[in-house]
């Protein structure tokens, strides 16, 4: 990495924020850190360039809100969503809504020096994004046909009695085929799961 890095962490827990900038710091990136998505706001378009790690739920304004006011303020730093509350509709709307990574506390350090490393490169412009949806790509076609339709369903949102519903077989082989479907897609959470569903179909 030619020069260090900036991060900008947002988080209304100053635990959170120590720990972040510690870990951040010891892995040669420059960190700033801000107790609420106002504060980073204030910079406006003086905010230097670098990634940005919110927390979902803030008071104020939420993690997603700060997502939304800084596509319209035109401000394009990638951003990485942290939350405490696994919830596979969030990690959507996250997605949809243009954050590069999702990841759930408690924080696995490795797992989001990776995720900002990804953004760092897709942010300057480095060749790995197709990459990395011709990986996906390849994982889901070595998908059974059944655990296919699962996945979809899994990626859609679904719990496992819709997923049985919709698909004739039994809540326990749902789960069956999403522990199969987990594993042959190297998925270490759902959240892993449906970033996958929605880089292999992009919208941009």
């Amino acid at each position: 990495m030619s020069g260090r890095f900036l991060v900008h962490v947002v988080d209304d827990d100053p635990a959170v924020r120590d720990s972040l900038s510690f870990a951040l710091g010891a892995a040669d990136y420059d960190v700033r850190t801000y107790e609420s998505a106002l504060q980073l706001l204030e910079r406006g378009a003086a905010l230097e360039f670098g990634v940005i790690v919110t927390d979902v739920r803030m008071p104020g304004m939420t993690g997603l809100e700060l997502v939304a006011r800084l596509k319209e303020l035109g401000i394009a730093h990638p951003v990485i969503v942290l939350t405490g509350h696994a919830d596979v509709v969030m990690a959507v709307e996250a997605m949809k809504a243009g954050v590069v990574d999702f990841l759930e506390k408690p924080l696995d350090e490795q797992a989001l020096l990776a995720a900002i490393e990804t953004a760092r490169r897709r942010a300057e412009g480095v060749g790995g994004r197709e990459a990395e949806r011709e990986q996906i790509r390849a994982r889901i076609a070595q998908l059974t046909g059944r655990e296919k339709e699962v996945f979809e369903q899994i990626a859609a949102g679904a719990s496992n009695k819709s997923a049985a519903l919709k698909l004739g077989i039994s809540p326990r082989t749902v789960e069956i085929y999403r522990a199969n479907v987990m594993e042959k897609m190297r998925a270490r959470t759902l959240s892993d799961l449906v970033r996958m569903a929605l880089l292999r179909d992009p919208t941009d």
